[in-house]
């Protein structure tokens, strides 16, 4: 079940913890995907937070909110580029995307198997998505007080198998979120310290959530005919005598 489109908000830029948590992830996202000139970014779920790199240089952005989660005005002050759509019926041609962000979208899907489908539909060749999903082993899935702690948690191995089921190649995975969910002054100050050395420790066991990186896998047409070739074939005719030609 999503998650209330006000509550993401109100926790992702009204409160400390939320805040934390956006730069966190954010600046993993942005060491993955240093640039994005000229290509179309699309988010789904309550990606746009993450997004925001993106805006100047990117052929297009766009941040795909479900509607049983509703959907907000983003960028504040600038250019609507939000827009409410199914969940797994979006408004984008087959193959237009380049890179695709969903956070707070696939752990709480009711129909994770057509919104992996859909995922993949949208990517063009070559094409490239990032999944953020809370850390089964981490903290943050473990409180409801922070939205990763709502849906379906995620092991590496769990997230990487239901991806290749769906004709996906998970390339590389980092985490974020190292330090405890908490608001307490203590831990929004150390949050920095935190995410550096949960790094140098676990790349995945110890953080809240987890990315994982995956690319569009096509499989080569089969061509038309027999499937390979007769290595001995058939003589019928083996024994006959050939016929003569007599001059006329």
């Amino acid at each position: 079940m999503h998650l209330d489109v006000l509550d993401l908000r109100n926790f992702y830029y009204r409160s400390m913890l939320g805040r934390t948590a956006q730069k966190a992830v954010r600046d993993q996202i942005f060491k993955l995907w240093p640039e994005a000139k000229g290509q179309t970014v699309v988010g789904f779920g309550f990606a746009a937070p993450l997004l925001r790199p993106y805006l100047k240089d990117a052929r297009r952005v766009m941040a795909l909110m479900p509607g049983p989660q509703g959907v907000m005005h983003w960028p504040t002050g600038e250019r609507n580029v939000a827009l409410l759509c199914e969940e797994t019926i979006w408004p984008l041609q087959t193959g237009s995307v380049d890179k695709l962000v969903l956070m707070h979208g696939l752990e709480t899907s009711e129909h994770p198997t057509a919104l992996l489908e859909e995922c993949w539909r949208v990517l063009g060749p070559g094409g490239r998505a990032l999944f953020v999903v809370p850390n089964r082993a981490g903290l943050w899935a473990r409180r409801d007080k922070t939205p990763f702690g709502y849906g379906r948690p995620f092991s590496l191995i769990q997230l990487e198998n239901q991806l290749r089921r769906h004709n996906f190649v998970p390339e590389r995975h980092v985490a974020a979120l190292f330090a405890p969910p908490s608001d307490r002054r203590f831990w929004l100050r150390t949050g920095q310290i935190w995410e550096k050395g949960g790094r140098k420790i676990s790349s995945y066991l110890a953080g809240g959530v987890l990315i994982v990186e995956a690319t569009k896998q096509v499989f080569a047409p089969t061509k038309p005919g027999l499937p390979e070739a007769i290595r001995r074939p058939l003589n019928v005719l083996d024994g006959l005598t050939k016929p003569e030609v007599k001059p006329i």
